[in-house]
């Protein structure tokens, strides 16, 4: 390479960049460009800036992201976009050369270089192997047939999806995942919601056993099971079998499972080869000291390739505390690393786990233990000597926090001891401890937010250089900044601290807007904006097109505000209702026939059962909205179906939508021996109102004919309850993962006042509450009292928005069964995907 006078080359992904030779500043070459590198270096310049200029190699063509987070993205719940930690900008920003897809390969300690596979050697003079660790593979014949990964990597998340795609052409496709701990049950998650069928085998007794008690576990499997995954412990694998490529497994007890995909996931190992080529000191991983300094003075290690008194860490939060202590070393300071109290809480497959210490029991160890099946919920705290030892929680993991806090600490729990297992709230506060007094009780390395590794101490911190709002926090510090679960510990943190001068306005639409979506609704308004481009056009969005976040809410806004004039923009609709049904796990959809307030009869019942047989769907369903659920319907048949039902005079049930799902009845007065009035009438009668509707989320309804309340209407978003003397209203209530009942609106006399109140309530949701807010929330965060006067105290309030829903509906009702019918198949394909909606 011929240089420049005055300039000597570094090179960043084959290109030349040349730094002047009179940078005198101490080279920091770092290998390896993954989480604990790039979080090293971070905390480095963090303390001093300009010491040090960086290289980074990185043997990915990425820049740094979450691995943590590949789950979600397998899963379709995130992107890779979403996990990417430190973004191209950061390093231009800090001055530091990134070499992609370019591994060191070779350190030579006296000539203080090193070696890259593309052949480049650059000088260092000090140098960090942030290497990681290498994904177990079982010695079996056959664990190099095409088709046989590890998860580990983006790569190894691509390769699933591919085969994920592939297997929807033969049904779904088998996938066998070897290794039932995180990482395995996290790929077979993955795999499922992409629609192949997965069998789960772990060699051990049970599940997660590094995490979970045998309890826990139980639990775990059976939930596992439960959706659709099949699981296999005590499973030895014997050979994984395949000509040419994987075509399955086989146990040693004989037990063959096809599979066009095998995923090892039976553990890691330090990435330890190059540390021992280059002479250093290795035992199981690097050996280092409290300051990540190796065997050679000038090569620290830090992350998941290193061993610190005789100890190796696989989990996130002691390579904070590593990295901290490296940066520390690295400018001077005398802070050094003295170990990790490790926890683990998780998220395994959307089920909550948590687990910290010792539960493995022994000599002087009692166990406090609280099952409640119904809720499939776990607690197990073991306690010795009168302090916390260990702790495992399964399905409610809130209080984990809480436990580890006191674990660290050495607390003495006697005096709390009988209410312990009940949580912080009850054992510090009688069951109704302020949330914001409990975070204000944790102590200041109270771990917040694992997948930064950032403590309470470190938020506090951050909020008290100036950081006002979640956003800030974020940005200063992390917290919350990836799975976003310690959302509500950081908010409550920003109250404590700051009081009344938290900045706590609407979080905004999107990363392509400035705006919240009040604000966003009051310009739609004030403005007469009549379309999705002249909204990001005129409030200055940062992204032409937007993104999946914030084009579905702005078409909401825009159907709600100007009903009759502006025209609905498909492509801006979650692919569920651009397609009006609802797609399944391996790729087909359902479809949802309306039946008003759950009557049917003997023509509706021949049409769904001729559509059943004529399209060879393998399922239909009675929903717990009282319909009928016809699922396994091929994507191409959707237009047929829908005219074959719109002959039978049925119409679409919007079980697919943001809008009324269904309105549910008990046979009331009409048949039933309780029943104070006509529930089923005024339940069709209800649903032919309101049905078509767009809401800002899903909508339902219940009316039921007596107190005894066999519809639930006290957990929907709309309930009537029939009394003698009328009907009482209720709004806000929700039969989802959390269940909030209603709150009781008024009482009226008439069946006509129970239709009106109900047109004014849903009108007044659908032009106050936010895009994907459902009544629940929104009456919380507005208050029922604030309902209650614009729907009950201001009798013309309440008219005039019940005409605007009125003519609202006048525009909104058509079926799009039979508008879809007409276009067939090439309007159908038109609607595919244009902006990546995922499916919900």
């Amino acid at each position: 390479m011929e240089l420049q006078d005055g300039l000597s080359p570094v090179v960043d992904s084959g290109d030349d960049i040349l730094v002047p030779m009179d940078d005198v500043r101490e080279h920091l070459v770092v290998v390896g460009n993954g989480m604990a590198g790039c979080r090293a270096v971070e905390e480095l310049l963090a303390r001093d800036s300009v010491r040090y200029r960086v290289t980074i190699f990185g043997a990915e063509p990425h820049v740094n992201y979450n691995r943590i987070m590949l789950s979600p993205v397998l899963a379709g719940e995130k992107t890779f976009e979403d996990i990417i930690i430190n973004d191209r900008a950061w390093y231009d920003d800090n001055g530091i050369t990134l070499i992609t897809s370019d591994p060191v390969t070779a350190i030579d300690r006296a000539a203080k270089t090193v070696t890259s596979q593309s052949g480049r050697t650059i000088g260092y003079d000090k140098l960090l192997i942030a290497t990681g660790s290498d994904p177990f593979i079982i010695p079996v014949p056959g664990k190099d047939l095409p088709g046989v990964i590890s998860f580990r990597d983006m790569k190894d998340v691509d390769s699933m999806l591919a085969a994920a795609e592939a297997g929807k052409s033969v049904g779904g496709g088998e996938a066998v995942v070897i290794g039932g701990g995180l990482l395995g049950l996290e790929a077979a998650h993955g795999l499922t919601l992409r629609g192949m069928k997965v069998t789960v085998l772990h060699i051990m007794p049970t599940l997660m056993e590094r995490q979970l008690d045998e309890a826990a576990a139980w639990l775990l499997k059976n939930a596992l099971e439960g959706r659709g995954q099949t699981i296999l412990t005590g499973a030895d694998t014997a050979e994984i079998y395949g000509e040419g490529k994987v075509e399955g497994v086989r146990l040693k007890d004989g037990t063959q499972i096809p599979a066009s995909l095998v995923v090892m996931a039976v553990g890691i190992r330090p990435s330890v080869a190059l540390a021992r080529e280059a002479g250093l000191d290795v035992g199981r991983g690097i050996k280092v000291d409290d300051h990540m300094v190796t065997s050679d003075a000038d090569v620290l290690a830090v992350g998941e390739c290193v061993e610190h008194d005789g100890n190796v860490y696989g989990l996130v939060a002691p390579l904070w505390d590593m990295c901290r202590s490296l940066a520390d070393g690295l400018t001077d300071r005398h802070t050094g690393y003295k170990g990790s109290v490790t926890s683990t809480k998780l998220k395994v497959a959307g089920l909550d786990v948590f687990s910290a210490g010792d539960f493995s029991g022994g000599e002087g160890c009692e166990d406090i233990v609280l099952r409640d099946a119904s809720r499939g919920v776990y607690k197990r705290v073991v306690v010795k000597d009168d302090k916390i030892v260990g702790a495992v929680l399964y399905g409610d993991t809130a209080d984990g926090g809480w436990y580890f806090d006191l674990l660290k600490r050495g607390e003495n729990v006697s005096d709390i001891r009988d209410l312990l297992i009940f949580g912080q709230a009850f054992a510090q506060g009688g069951g109704a401890l302020d949330p914001k007094a409990a975070v204000a009780a944790l102590s200041d390395d109270a771990e917040i937010c694992g997948c930064n590794g950032v403590s309470k101490g470190q938020v506090v911190a951050c909020i008290e250089k100036g950081a006002c709002s979640l956003d800030a926090v974020r940005a200063g510090c992390k917290a919350s900044a990836s799975c976003g679960s310690c959302t509500g510990l950081v908010e409550n943190i920003l109250s404590v601290v700051l009081g009344d001068d938290v900045q706590s306005g609407p979080k905004t639409m999107c990363k392509c807007t400035s705006f919240g979506h009040d604000d966003v609704r009051r310009e739609i308004v004030a403005q007469d904006m009549r379309s999705i481009p002249e909204v990001m056009q005129k409030l200055h969005w940062s992204t032409p097109d937007g993104c999946s976040s914030c084009r579905p809410a702005l078409n909401y806004y825009l159907l709600c505000a100007l009903p009759g004039v502006y025209v609905d923009d498909q492509q801006s609709r979650f692919v569920n209702e651009r397609m009006h049904a609802n797609i399944q796990k391996d790729g087909t959809y359902s479809v949802v026939p309306r039946m008003w307030g759950g009557l049917t009869n003997p023509r509706e019942l021949r049409a769904i059962a001729d559509v059943v047989e004529k399209y060879d769907a393998p399922m239909v369903k009675v929903t717990g909205g009282q319909r009928l659920d016809i699922f396994g319907i091929k994507k191409e048949d959707l237009p047929a179906v829908w005219a074959d039902l719109n002959a039978a005079g049925m119409v679409s049930g919007h079980a697919y939508g943001k809008s009324l799902r269904t309105v549910k009845t008990c046979v009331g007065s009409e048949w039933c021996r309780f029943g104070t009035q006509d529930s089923t009438g005024l339940g069709v009668k209800t649903e032919r109102m309101t049905w078509g509707s767009w809401m800002p989320h899903k909508f339902k309804i219940a009316v039921s004919g007596c107190p005894r309340n066999c519809a639930e209407a006290t957990i929907k978003d709309f309930g009537v309850v029939c009394v003698d003397s009328g009907y009482e209203l209720h709004v806000g209530g929700n039969g989802g993962i959390h269940v909030r009942v209603t709150d009781l609106l008024c009482k009226v006399s008439t069946e006509q006042e129970a239709l009106d109140y109900c047109a004014a309530f849903t009108q007044l949701y659908r032009e106050e509450a936010r895009y994907l807010e459902r009544t629940a929330p929104w009456i919380e965060r507005v208050g029922v009292d604030y309902v209650k006067q614009r729907i009950v105290e201001d009798d013309a309030g309440r008219e005039a928005l019940r005409a605007r829903f009125l003519y609202s509906q006048s525009f909104s009702q058509d079926d799009p069964w039979a508008e879809r019918a007409a276009g067939a198949n090439t309007e159908l394909h038109q609607h595919l995907d244009p902006i990546s909606i995922a499916a919900e």
